[in-house]
């Protein structure tokens, strides 16, 4: 169960080698979180992140998962919640994808779909399950700001948050009054790996920053966060251009 802070004792996460979800686990793990979960693709990085962990003083695990295949979710995510109960799960994996061979490549344009939207829906809504089952607990699911309104440099992978951004919301009201939270986490350009070598966009942050606004959501059971919060401001006015003028913003 959650401490009087609102900071989860158990954490799963799904996209366990993800630069925030890693800063997340950090720093819940330096508040009272001590048991965590990673799910991810085996690989030395998922077991390096685990090792990290552990020396902070949590009991990480890892388990092998991958976002792509649906028909394993129930069983191997349903194992977790057999071990106990699940305070927090922190729904992390996407993948960025490559706008311009995503467009000449359909099937690459699929795969960033598959990844960022049905493999959410399929493991989101499985955890959902599971943590009103327990009635209680807290989904965090990781949207962008590139999901707000679909631009021509990213609308691939733009479209794919927006659809997940949707299905997070909806999740959230199905589950309310539950003993369940769901709370949508929209980050601006985050300097990390996935980035590296991209042009960086204004109000640009960091894993830690966005570790941060997700912890402080918890505590006021935030349905929505955005980083910095000054995007809210700036999307909503982007989200109300006329399509003309909004074709010649350099964004």
């Amino acid at each position: 169960m959650k401490d009087a802070f609102g900071t989860p004792q158990s954490l799963l996460v799904l996209g366990g080698t993800s630069e925030i979800a890693l800063a997340t686990a950090r720093r819940l793990v330096a508040r009272r979180t001590r048991t965590v979960w990673l799910a991810g693709r085996p690989s030395p990085a998922l077991e390096a992140a685990a090792a990290q962990l552990r020396d902070l003083g949590a009991d990480a695990r890892t388990v092998a998962f991958d976002a792509l295949d649906t028909e394993s979710h129930e069983e191997v995510l349903g194992k977790v919640f057999t071990e106990g109960d699940i305070d927090m799960v922190l729904l992390a994996f996407g993948v960025l994808g490559d706008q311009e061979r995503d467009e000449d490549e359909p099937l690459s344009a699929v795969r960033v779909a598959q990844t960022n939207y049905t493999g959410a829906v399929s493991s989101g809504l499985i955890c959902a399950n599971a943590l009103k089952r327990q009635g209680h607990g807290s989904l965090v699911v990781l949207s962008s700001v590139a999901g707000e309104r679909a631009r021509r440099a990213n609308f691939i992978y733009g479209s794919s948050k927006a659809g997940l951004d949707a299905f997070a919301q909806g999740l959230g009201d199905a589950l309310h009054g539950t003993g369940v939270h769901v709370m949508v986490v929209r980050p601006g350009f985050v300097r990390s790996k996935m980035t590296a070598g991209m042009k960086e966009a204004p109000l640009a942050t960091t894993p830690e920053a966005v570790a941060e606004a997700i912890e402080a959501g918890l505590r006021r059971r935030s349905e929505t966060v955005w980083v910095p919060g000054a995007l809210r401001v700036v999307m909503s006015a982007l989200r109300h251009v006329p399509r003309p003028v909004f074709r010649k913003l350099p964004v």
